[in-house]
């Protein structure tokens, strides 16, 4: 399994919502939901807004912004439950389905390679390098195309414990910043 990633206090936050309490890692930590000393316990799933998101209406999304911090900071099964929970909101079938299909795709291969599964996180990874180019190129505050490339070399080095998103601002100005 690998090491615990360093959390570094400068990165920024994009939401107001606290983090939960550690990050779910099965068969190591309580699940969130089911096991009495979960961090989420007895709360219900992430339900994103029902009506359809708006990509260019990213950062007002509480939910959407909740998720990247939750995968920057490490959470990625927590992150992928909100990503999951947004797909759902928008349609699967969408541009923005596609996308966060991709984002999902590469919590759980986040996850995975925490985890010590290699073949599973690259198999993810590469699932959700072909939606991503499936998406605009400036989608949501990210750039997927240095999103694509970065997550393309974190793949390649199973030393780097992930990949953390910068967002831009008004869906410009946009980077990926390797963790540490």
């Amino acid at each position: 399994m690998a090491s615990e990633p360093p959390v570094t206090v400068e990165w920024p936050r994009y939401s107001s919502t606290a983090l939960p309490t550690y990050r779910f890692l099965p068969g190591l930590t309580p699940h969130p939901r089911r096991d009495l000393l979960g961090h989420s316990f007895a709360e219900p799933e992430p339900r994103p807004c029902p009506r359809p998101f708006e990509h260019h209406q990213w950062s007002n999304s509480e939910d959407y912004l909740y998720a990247i911090d939750l995968y920057n900071f490490f959470y990625w099964w927590e992150a992928h439950e909100v990503f999951e929970g947004l797909w759902h909101a928008c349609g699967r079938k969408t541009t923005a389905g596609n996308f966060f299909q991709a984002l999902i795709q590469f919590a759980a291969a986040h996850l995975k390679r925490a985890l010590g599964n290699e073949i599973a996180a690259h198999n993810l990874a590469r699932s959700g390098l072909l939606r991503l180019q499936n998406s605009p190129v400036h989608y949501m505050g990210l750039d997927t195309v240095t999103v694509a490339d970065d997550a393309t070399l974190w793949m390649g080095n199973n030393s780097r414990p992930s990949v953390r998103i910068r967002l831009g601002s008004c869906g410009e100005g946009l980077s990926v910043s390797k963790a540490p």
